[in-house]
Order: C-alpha cells, then structure tokens, then sequence
C-alpha cells in the first residue's frame, strides 16, 4: 500500500546528490582577482593574451591560483587582497606602456573560491546582489536640453537639403534654442516654403511670422515627437552604458530606468570605483573621411614626410598608418543599424549598413565623385582616432544602403558590425548620486540574512520534532531538502541573490512546512475515525494532495504577478518565492512521503505510528496508538457471570 517502486527512490536520490552538487559552490566565498577587458572597442581580446599575463605575474614572482580567458575578458584570482594589488600594479605597467593610452582596462574584482573540478561541471555559486556582495550605486542625470537641441540640429541640416533639393530660395536658416527659423523674401516664396516642409518634416510644427519685408518661418517639435526624442534618448543610453558595463565583467549587472530622465547603474562586486566611473563615462563617436592619397600623403604613412595640409594621421587595427583628410563626410548621427551579412555575388563576409535620409543623400553625392578612392571610416574615443576600415569606392552608392567588403572572416564582419554600432550617447549623462558598498557591509548582510534563515528553520524543526513526533522529523528532513533544492535551483539559474531574496527564503520555509502540517494532521483525522495506520497515511497524503496544490497554485499566481509588474527588489523577492512554491510542492509531498514509506511502508501488520497525541471526539483512544492485547486488563469476572445469567435468563 505504503510502498514507492525503485524508481522513485531513484529519482529523489538524484535530486538530492545534484542539490547537494549545486549547492555546494555557495559556501566556499569569494577571492580577491584583477580582470583584464579591452579599453578600446576597435580592440578585441582572445586567448593570447592569457600567456602574456601569466609571464608578466611569474616575473613578478606573483602566484596566481589560475588565469582564464572567459567571455571578453581575463580573470586572475588571488590569496590575498595584497598580492591582487601588487598584480594589477605588474599588469597595469606590462598591459599599458602609455598610461594616457591605455589599450587594456586592469581592475579590480571578485572570484568565487569553488574548487575546478565543480566550475567544470557548471556548478557555480549564486550571484548576489549589491547589498549582499557590495559594489557601486550610481544614479545618472540624463540631459534632456541637451537631446532635444542635438535633434534641433539635425532638422536645421534637413531644412537646408530638403529646400536646396526642391530650388525653394530661402534668406537663412537659424537655430534659436530649440526652435528653427527659416527666413524667406516674399510670402508666396515663404508658403511654398511651409507647404514643403510641413509634408516633408511632421514631427514639426510651424508658424509664420513678419520680420520687416522678410517672412518668418518658426518650427518646433510638436510636444508628442519632443516626447519621442526624450525617450529614444533615454533608451540610447541605457543600450549604450549595457555594453559598457558588459566590458568590466560584472556578473548581473543592474542599468534600469529610473523616472523620466534618471538611470540607475548597479554593478556588484567592483571594487575600483574610479575604474568603473571611467568606462561609464566613455564617449564614443564615428566619423567617415576620405583617405588622402597623394604622394605626400604616401611619404606620410611611411615616417619620411610631414602631414599634408588639412589632413591627419591616424592607425588602422593593424598599427598600420593612414593619412585621411580632416573634412568629415559623415557622422555616427546619421548611420542607423550595421549588420553583418555576405556579398550576394561573392558569397565573401560583409558588413551592411543602412544611412538616415540626410546621410543617403550626402554619402550618394561624395561617392559618385570619389570613383576608385578609399574611405576611411573612424571610431572616436577619449579623443583618439582609430580607423575600422577603409574600403574602396567602387562606385555610386545611393538608397542609404552600404556593403562594406574585402578580405573579411565572418567573425572579422560580425566584429566592425558591432563596432560600427557602437556610437556616442545621446545625451551627456551626469552622476549626481554615488554609493559604494564595502564588501564587510555585504558579508554582514549576508551573515544576518543567513542567521534570520538557521534560527527560523531551528524553530520551525523544534515545533514539528515535539508536536508530531517521527512524522515531525520527516517533515523537518523535508523541509531541509526543501532549503537545499532551492539554492541549487538558483545556483543551476544563475540568479541574483539579495536581502529581499534571503527573506523570500525565510518565508518559503513556514509556507513550505505548512504543507507537512496539512498532511500529518490529515493522518491524524483518519486516524482518529479509527482507520488502519497504513490506511491513514494513504489517505492523508492523498486528501491533502489537493489542499496543498490549491494554496500553493493561488500563491504562485500572487508571485508570478510580483514577478511580471514589479522592479528591481520586488522581482528579487518574486523569483525566489515562485521557486521556493515549486520545490516546497516536490519536498513536502513526493519526498516526504518517500520517507513515509521506506520507514512504515514495509511493516505489514502496523499498529501505530508516531504522530503524537491523536484526540478522539469521545475522549477514547485510537487505534493506531491503543496498547497491545497484553497490556489489557483481565476482564471483570463478575460482570461476565452477569452478563451470561442475563442472557441465560433472557
């Protein structure tokens, strides 16, 4: 009746030696490391560079307990936080010659302590949040003026080349904060004038003013497209700082909207603070120039000559020189997307990347005049030019759609795509709010999070053990397996782990022993309609069965809900309590009564259990808890002869 198959068992011991597997990286902590990312984003890091860190440390005499190339970076770890300082010193000289032109970002970090043989087999401890690992809070300012003035800009040079394209003579076009004026001779030129730029630009509205004999035309962003400008700004920006912060290796990183024009930027675990400020605070910005090749320019490149007049130089990936012209043809401003993809022809890698309406009508006008020369196309950063690439014109490009191609590897194409996106942010960003976590203050969080969760299981253990006996200690063995497969879920999940979570955890535990109450008191009422004791236990994990899966599910829902509309510590809280509702199903009901079994399940003829004291209505005892035929008193002999004269005489 009482009996699980093989299988089963099989199962609940796999879960428990993988929750124990899982679980196990959590409690080794983290050690002092120095991770090295790429300072450039023209600069791209693959596994070489590991050998040259691993030299430079062993010439310091620097023991590291490994060095591994992971992702976009490389992580040293450490003993001690001493000789972590002592190597990013070793690297920070061996990695950047020039320190006003650092190529690499050396900083400082944290690395989990779990041995290799558990990272090989993907078991790694959860992430834990600012408040538990300690990191840096910043709260950034986004300069909405400054975005609205930026597409003020931009709409000027619209005006210019929409009226030019259609001959439509004007007397000026000036930008008057973020209001265009556009001045016109005569009223008739002037509503030709409003008439084509109102179809061309809506997101404008205009209005018509006198200005002596001239005419007036005043433009400005209608209040629903100033909206949009203010909000893809924001957006550009989050996007932006999301692939900055990705460079430093911050294990889950929080850059989220705060208000309308404030972002918030959580990176846990970073100890360089001003190494953290400085790649948040990067610039970016593109530019496409013609290469200057005249003779002069080829003395340049090769050491033997000056730069030429209204020309610069700058170097390629390679270090190679190249001399282009200082004229800018494009900005980043006017490129949209940059994708990787193939030459329809050739089938060799390249990258295509698709122009605004300005940028379209400037980039077919300069290549169908520069036939059979090159372009340089250069990334702006800290005020350092590199140049990406420099194809060759090979003819008329119009439609705002361009193919870069030329000795390429798909990976080489993926890589300038991602550069080539890589832009500016929309705005300037200030930090007007600045917090740094200490890693004492986190280990203290985590040490009283850890207590509050220990002295609540204790509690919840000693109640269970003195009210219900044996079904009291399987239900606390549940429960503790219950613990256990939640932190291995998170490990297995990689889930930020933060105070909000750490009390998740704690009210998983009295929602999960609930359960076990709701069935060992189920025991109880079967027992206590004078049910067999075997009997009793099926019947009371069965109807309690569905109890549980109604409150649970009807809790579930509530989390799930937390989970979908809430933000930042609410979804904290949210994703460990929909978890702790699954794993408490699977523990208090399959597991338990795993435990059930193999104790009681094989005992045929079983007259009781240990539930403790089961109240009947009538203040009699139940069977399951009656004493054996042996412990009965002797029956009365008189009330027997009583009894057999009565029915003698009846």
């Amino acid at each position: 009746m009482n009996r699980y198959p093989w299988w089963k068992y099989a199962i609940l011991g796999l879960a428990l030696v993988i929750g124990l597997l899982y679980t196990l990286p959590n409690f080794y902590g983290e050690a002092p490391a120095v991770q090295v990312s790429s300072g450039k984003v023209t600069l791209k890091l693959d596994a070489s560079i590991t050998g040259r860190i691993e030299q430079a440390l062993k010439q310091a005499n620097i023991q590291p307990d490994f060095v591994q190339f992971e992702g976009n970076s490389v992580k040293a770890r450490f003993q001690d936080t001493d000789t972590q300082i002592k190597a990013k010193d070793v690297l920070s000289k061996e990695l950047n010659p020039d320190p006003a032109n650092p190529s690499y970002i050396v900083a400082l970090n944290l690395l989990s302590r779990s041995p290799a043989w558990l990272t090989s087999l993907r078991a790694l401890p959860m992430f834990l949040g600012l408040d538990l690992r300690g990191g840096v809070h910043f709260l950034m300012q986004v300069d909405m003026k400054s975005a609205l003035t930026k597409k003020a800009e931009a709409l000027t040079g619209d005006m210019r080349s929409i009226l030019r394209e259609k001959n439509i003579r004007h007397a000026g076009i000036a930008r008057d904060g973020n209001t265009v004026e556009v001045r016109f001779r005569d009223a008739a030129t002037a509503q030709q004038g409003r008439e084509l730029l109102g179809d061309r630009l809506p997101e404008v509205e205009w209005t018509q003013v006198a200005d002596g004999t001239d005419v007036k035309l005043r433009g400005s962003l209608t209040p629903e497209a100033a909206r949009l400008v203010q909000e893809q700004a924001l957006k550009q920006n989050i996007t932006t700082l999301h692939n900055r912060v990705n460079e430093l290796g911050v294990s889950e990183p929080v850059v989220q909207q705060q208000g309308l024009d404030r972002v918030v930027v959580q990176l846990p675990g970073v100890q360089d603070t001003a190494k953290a400020k400085d790649i948040i605070g990067r610039t970016a910005t593109l530019e496409i120039r013609l290469v200057n090749e005249t003779t002069e320019a080829r003395d340049a490149e090769r050491g033997s000559g000056p730069v030429p007049f209204g020309s610069e130089r700058f170097v390629d990936r390679n270090g190679q020189a190249l001399i282009v012209f200082r004229q800018v043809v494009l900005t980043g401003d006017n490129l949209t997307d940059a994708q990787p993809g193939f030459d329809g022809q050739t089938q060799e890698p390249t990258v295509n990347l698709t122009l605004d309406a300005k940028g379209a009508r400037i980039f077919k006008d300069v290549t169908r005049d520069n036939i059979g020369k090159r372009m340089a196309i250069i990334l702006f950063e800290k005020g350092k030019g590199e140049v990406v690439t420099a194809p060759v014109i090979r003819s008329e490009i119009g439609g705002g759609r361009v193919q870069i191609s030329g000795r390429m590897t798909t990976t080489e194409a993926t890589d300038q795509a991602l550069l080539l996106r890589a832009g500016s942010l929309a705005a300037p960003m200030e930090i007007i709010e600045e917090r740094t976590i200490g890693p004492s203050l986190g280990a203290e969080n985590i040490q009283m999070g850890f207590n509050s969760v220990i002295y609540g299981f204790i509690a919840i253990a000693v109640f269970m053990c003195a009210y219900y006996l044996l079904f009291g200690v399987f239900s606390t063995v549940a429960l503790a397996f219950n613990l256990l497969l939640l932190v291995a879920v998170l490990s297995m999940l990689q889930a930020t782990l933060t105070l909000p979570g750490m009390a998740a955890i704690a009210l998983t535990l009295g929602m999960a022993i609930d359960a076990n109450v709701l069935i060992n008191e189920r025991v109880r009422e079967e027992l206590r309609n004078g049910a067999a004791p075997q009997t009793a236990i099926q019947t009371g994990y069965e109807k309690a069965w569905a109890t549980i899966l109604d409150s649970n599910v009807t809790t579930l829902i509530a989390g799930l809900a937390l989970l979908a509309f809430g933000s930042g510590p609410v979804r904290g809280f949210a994703i460990v309590h929909c978890l702790g509702i699954l794993t408490s199903m699977f523990s208090a009901v399959v597991f338990s009564r795993g435990l059930v079994n193999l104790w009681y399940g094989r005992q045929k003829k079983l007259k009781s259990v240990s539930i403790g004291q089961v109240w009947r209505p009538d203040g009699g005892k139940s069977r399951a808890l009656a004493p054996s035929a042996s412990d009965q008193p002797a029956a009365d002999p008189t009330a027997i002869d009583k009894t057999a004269g009565s029915a003698r005489k009846a």
